[in-house]
């Protein structure tokens, strides 16, 4: 199949955490004999701060955001097999919206990889332009948010809903060496959003204020000016090509979820898989439906708050941290792989075809 997505970036992972879950989808959706064409705009500094050339495994087209161009890439595609179009593309999503989901010819694909905040949003706003287009579309896939998301588009008039979860590609994210620049007892990567804030304050920077004897990295951006304790590293934006260190580097790594995310449950984020597959002892805050991906107690530890997250470190010690890490990668290998997220998306797509 012929398969066109305009999403917010393939090739910057800057101010851009979907960039790990559209990798691993395109490259296994082409290792299986797809030609996907990925049109990101260019906006947000993001060409300027690439973590990757253009795949030999996707086209990328980057355009310069106009509502004229945005309108005339939709009428280049219209003649695909499949086009989507994800949430959060940043620019002109309203008429990027509106032009796929009246296309008449392709399959046409409303991908949300915030389906909870969407769905949020959809229901305080009955103005939203969204509303009135989900079910022109095909199909809705989400990144997650299990039967709850599923309901929610429903009722919103979907003709069908599907989350297409996270996963794991092996040949991009796995084990490597370790790297003093991550060196720490606990380290968290995010970038800093209004909705997750507070929860990396709770679950995070005061586990550091009263664990004074464990050390704390923290990447991501926008944390510059955040007041710290003096045992935590701020490191600032981490590109793709150093996760594999990050992960690999500190005693435990911490998954903080944001508020969306976690009042709906069942959306694990990329960060699970990253962490996962390269060994990681993983540390996450709780969300329903954590035990469909990874075992707690074996394969991930869950805390509900800081005070937990600090007894799981102070109990934690390398021989425990790479045992856990060892079983959620064998699970991950097992059961959550980009593969075999493409096999399902070529299952829903197949229906319709």
């Amino acid at each position: 199949m012929r398969i066109a997505i305009f999403g917010s970036s393939l090739v910057s992972s800057y101010w851009n955490g979907a960039a790990t879950y559209y990798r691993g989808i395109v490259r296994a959706l082409a290792e299986r004999g797809h030609d996907v064409v990925f049109l990101e705009p260019d906006a947000y500094e993001r060409q300027q701060n690439r973590d990757m050339e253009d795949p030999s495994w996707a086209e990328v087209v980057v355009w310069e955001p106009s509502a004229d161009r945005a309108r005339e890439l939709v009428r280049s595609v219209a003649g695909f097999d499949v086009v989507a179009k994800t949430s959060g593309v940043g620019v002109l999503d309203a008429e990027l919206e509106e032009a796929v989901a009246r296309l008449s010819g392709p399959i046409t694909i409303y991908w949300d990889v915030d389906a909870p905040a969407t769905l949020a949003r959809l229901e305080a706003d009955e103005g939203d332009s969204l509303r009135e287009l989900v079910p022109h579309f095909d199909l809705v896939l989400t990144y997650g948010g299990g039967d709850p998301v599923i309901d929610g588009y429903r009722s919103l008039g979907a003709r069908d809903c599907a989350p297409v979860y996270n996963g794991l590609d092996p040949e991009t994210h796995h084990a490597e060496e370790p790297d003093e620049r991550f060196a720490a007892d606990l380290a968290f990567l995010g970038n800093r959003l209004p909705d997750r804030e507070h929860r990396v304050e709770e679950f995070f920077l005061a586990v550091a204020a009263y664990s004074p004897r464990h050390s704390f990295v923290l990447g991501g951006s926008g944390w510059e000016g955040k007041p710290m304790p003096g045992n935590v590293r701020l490191l600032g934006h981490v590109g793709t090509g150093d996760h594999n260190a990050l992960n690999s580097t500190p005693l435990a790594v911490l998954n903080v979820t944001r508020d969306s995310m976690v009042a709906n449950g069942w959306s694990p984020a990329t960060r699970v898989f990253e962490s996962a597959g390269a060994g990681a002892c993983l540390i996450t805050d709780a969300w329903r439906g954590i035990e469909l991906f990874l075992e707690p107690g074996r394969e991930v530890l869950v805390a509900h708050d800081g005070d937990e997250v600090a007894r799981h470190l102070d109990e934690l010690d390398p021989e425990r941290a790479r045992s856990i890490g060892e079983a959620a990668l064998a699970r991950v290998l097992r059961d959550h792989t980009y593969a075999q997220r493409a096999e399902q998306v070529e299952a829903l797509l197949g229906v319709r075809a």
